[in-house]
């Protein structure tokens, strides 16, 4: 032992190799960190994506879908919530449900008798508000959606992710717009698509109107671009993409048969209820457009008796089909939210069969 030092001292140098070597060490451990990092972000942005980053090459190959598939929900729902986040919680499953399935169109109707000179009840109103606001992609939200006591918590929702709800950097062959009040040429119309310039089109188009615009192949997200104005069903029809899904209010359950936008009403009509027939012995037959109605607590009966325009007795005499999409269920009942869930998981593949032909 060396004279003067204490016993179990260190020499100088060696302190300095172990000082560089945890350095490196902690060098190291930050670095295989920060990789792990990045292969979490990418993970998680790749799975939060709702459409492919190139969706020009996947419309290309895409076959277009002709035939529509609806669905019609009770405003009675949100009546039975008891707090207001919990009504609007419950038009955001409904929503959910729609985007998932791939649903065209959302009726709300009626189905309680309301009040003298009141044909729509509140809750059916917010149900259609909701879910009008969910369907809208969020950079067009602003200029369709004020500030309203229905959307109060709307904010909070889970997002629906549909494929027209594009990121400024994600580039398709379509995007929703509105168009603005800029001054343009005679004959064109500048129109807010979502990316860092607006876009041109060759129509000459009324301020805040909402439009599906396609755009050319190979586009610059940050320049000038021009597109043209399509109807909202070319991306479905043409491109073989869901676009989202259109709302309207049916004051009484018999408008939301007589209130069909499509030409020549509905092909098929289905209704539910645990009195029907087990959906698993049913086939569903070729058809342009579809509508599944849906009951509240109450079920389709009560909807029936608060409609004085339908002379009905039974619910079933009013569908093509009353089916029993959950039998021996082990609950009492079976929430509308769920039974959406439940008859449209139950339904796809027959509905995919009967339009098999158009693949």
């Amino acid at each position: 032992m060396e004279v003067g030092k204490p016993s179990g001292s260190l020499d100088v140098k060696e302190l300095k190799r172990l000082k560089k070597e945890k350095k490196k060490f902690k060098e190291t451990k930050l670095l295989q960190k920060l990789d792990q990092n990045k292969l979490l972000k990418a993970s998680i942005a790749q799975a939060a994506k709702p459409v492919p980053k190139n969706i020009l090459s996947s419309v290309k190959e895409a076959a277009g879908r002709d035939y529509t598939v609806g669905i019609a929900v009770p405003g009675s729902i949100l009546d039975n919530a008891q707090t207001p986040e919990l009504r609007t919680y419950l038009a955001g499953q409904v929503a959910r449900a729609a985007a998932i399935f791939n649903v065209d169109e959302v009726v709300v109707f009626n189905d309680k008798v309301g009040e003298e000179g009141e044909t729509t009840g509140r809750g059916a109103v917010q149900l259609a508000r909701v879910l009008q606001y969910l369907e809208c992609p969020q950079y067009l939200r602003k200029h369709f959606f004020p500030i309203h006591k229905d959307l109060q918590f709307a904010g909070v929702l889970n997002p629906t992710d549909m494929p027209h709800h594009l990121r400024a950097s994600e580039e398709s062959v379509y995007r929703e717009g509105v168009v603005t009040e800029k001054e343009a040429r005679e004959g064109t119309s500048w129109v807010n698509i979502g990316l860092r310039s607006e876009c041109l089109v060759s129509s000459s188009l009324k301020p805040g109107l909402r439009v599906t615009v396609r755009l050319p192949e190979g586009y610059s997200w940050d320049k000038l671009v021009k597109g043209t104005v399509v109807s909202p069903a070319e991306p479905r029809t043409s491109g073989g993409m869901y676009w989202g899904y259109t709302t309207r209010i049916a004051s009484t359950l018999s408008q939301v048969f007589t209130g069909c936008p499509h030409k020549g009403g509905y092909d098929i009509m289905l209704g539910t209820s645990e009195k029907g027939t087990n959906v698993e012995d049913t086939e569903i037959k070729s058809f342009k457009h579809l509508l599944v109605v849906f009951g509240g607590v109450a079920g389709l009966e009560a909807a029936l008796e608060a409609d004085e325009k339908l002379d009905a007795t039974d619910p079933s005499e009013l569908f093509d089909l009353y089916l029993n999409v959950c039998p021996d269920q082990g609950s009492r009942t079976i929430r509308t939210e769920e039974a959406i869930l439940v008859t449209m998981a139950s339904l796809r593949d027959k509905i995919l069969k009967a339009n098999s032909f158009q693949s």
